[in-house]
């Protein structure tokens, strides 16, 4: 059972994704206080935090750049509906994805699955390497030329399914699919966003180039050296 860390100040919206999530086997603690989260993640329990933008006391992008300082927890943000600002930045300060509000139960539910699922479907015994990037998926960790990578729960599954195929076209619906378990959209940023991230994290090539290529209309590319 996953236990699930709801932060959120909207009691009524609370009750009722606390009540969908137990009922669909998670075990979900609540709180209206984000200031808290280092509080509420200390024991090691919570396996992924569903966290809300909106709040009186500090901000969900505030809470998030504080709980990115101390841990890669899978951190799922409530957005307004239609505020792609918002996503953005939620996305770009670690988040590993987002539901608009009002949402739907069954919708956060999927996704929370869709992440944990990623988290937990290795092989311990894998290793991945591409040049001087090696990828432990079992342990969710990166070694680039001998120094560990700091990534997101996404950011790692999106570098991974391009390891997986180093050197080879990766399309926008595979990486969506692999990592957001949904097909991509025409004006999804999610993947555009965490790649951006991941690009600044992996650095330059030698001739001053990035080592993840876009390929117009096709995909993305890993370069191998």
């Amino acid at each position: 059972m996953a236990n699930i860390l709801l932060i959120d100040d909207d009691e009524e919206l609370s009750g009722l994704l606390t009540e969908y999530l137990d009922g669909d086997g998670f075990q979900v603690s609540r709180s209206d206080d984000g200031a808290k989260i280092l509080e509420l993640i200390a024991g090691g329990n919570i396996d992924l935090v569903v966290l809300d933008i909106m709040m009186p006391r500090m901000n969900g992008l505030d809470v998030l750049t504080l709980l990115r300082k101390e841990s890669d927890i899978p951190v799922i943000m409530l957005t307004a509906r239609g505020d792609e600002q918002d996503r953005i930045a939620g996305l770009d300060l670690g988040a590993d994805d987002y539901v608009p509000k009002p949402c739907s139960p069954g919708e956060l539910a999927a996704r929370i699955k869709a992440i944990l699922r990623r988290s937990t479907r290795v092989d311990r015994s894998d290793v991945l390497q591409s040049g001087n990037l090696v990828l432990q998926p079992a342990a969710r960790s990166a070694i680039l030329a001998g120094n560990s990578l700091q990534l997101t729960g996404t950011e790692f599954s999106l570098l991974e399914i391009l390891v997986r195929h180093a050197g080879s076209i990766v399309s926008k619906n595979e990486i969506s699919i692999s990592v957001f378990a949904k097909p991509a959209t025409s004006f999804d940023r999610r993947i555009d966003v965490h790649l951006s991230s991941v690009r600044q994290k992996l650095g330059q090539r030698a001739d001053g180039s990035s080592w993840i290529q876009s390929v117009r209309g096709q995909g993305y590319i890993l370069l191998v050296e």
